[in-house]
């Protein structure tokens, strides 16, 4: 039985992760952890997530339980996640990591922790959204030089980082096929006399409404019509899901930087 940690226990992704996994008799909880003032310290997880009660009291330190754990899976902050990484490097622990808003060193000293562990790092942990990645390549292979192309994303109003993780990586996707660095073309956000578009350009348009999960659509605007790719969450139980499975697919891999479309065969 895998024995996972979960960062960020008490969180919105934290609950749901937990209500996920308890439900798959593969897995076993072994760890939460929770901020070193958060009123949830040192209580059953299980209790504090109106479940029954599931022996693994919360810790602010992972470090103390690395005993008690075989893969970490992390939804938390840049901060958090770096240093989450550099402990599984250096406890022999697989890592799974859906952290958004990493910045370009981030992401490098995320590629470290991976020269040393089994790491999945993945923008969006969905199934169903990494099945949009390749269909969104395969639109842009064939329409996208002819295309205005536009990504529209919203997300609830808690969400700190913008455009979504999800947003950029369907950038890099459609930019990579299209032959362009996403950090020329990308254009994010427009306000007064901007010009005539060009055609070139990858606009970003963000929304913070509310509570919604997470809403994605990729725009291919061509001359007389349009192709509108679109994945909407209801609920966060596909990211905890693809999450689970990511952490289950790790298992007996050698050290290495995955992605979800590794995990999916993609």
């Amino acid at each position: 039985m895998l024995r996972i940690a979960i960062a960020g226990a008490t969180g919105r992704m934290g609950r749901m992760l937990i209500e996920t996994l308890s439900k798959n008799p593969a897995l076993q909880l072994g760890a939460a952890s929770v901020l070193p003032d958060a009123p949830a310290l040192g209580k059953d997880i299980g209790t504090l997530c109106g479940m029954a009660p599931l022996g693994v009291v919360t810790v602010a330190d992972l470090r103390s339980v690395t005993d008690q754990f075989d893969t970490l899976i992390d939804f938390t902050s840049p901060a958090a996640t770096l240093a989450h990484a550099q402990l599984c490097a250096e406890a022999g622990k697989m890592l799974v990591i859906g952290t958004t808003g990493c910045s370009d060193d981030d992401k490098q000293q995320i590629a470290a922790a991976g020269a040393r562990t089994a790491v999945v790092f993945a923008p969006n942990m969905s199934v169903s959204v990494n099945l949009c990645f390749k269909l969104l390549e395969l639109a842009a292979s064939i329409i996208g030089e002819d295309s205005d192309i536009e990504i529209i994303e919203a997300h609830h109003r808690h969400k700190k980082d913008a455009p979504s993780g999800t947003a950029l990586r369907m950038g890099e996707v459609i930019a990579q096929q299209l032959g362009r660095n996403l950090k020329d073309v990308a254009v994010y956000g427009r306000e007064g006399v901007t010009g005539e578009r060009d055609r070139k350009t990858i606009g970003f348009a963000t929304i913070r409404a509310g509570e919604i999960v997470g809403d994605h659509t990729v725009l291919f605007a061509a001359d007389g019509e349009r192709l509108e790719i679109t994945h909407k969450s209801s609920s966060r139980l596909p990211y905890a899901t693809g999450a689970l499975r990511a952490a289950l697919w790790l298992q007996g891999k050698p050290a290495g930087l995955y992605s979800m479309q590794d995990v999916l065969g993609l």
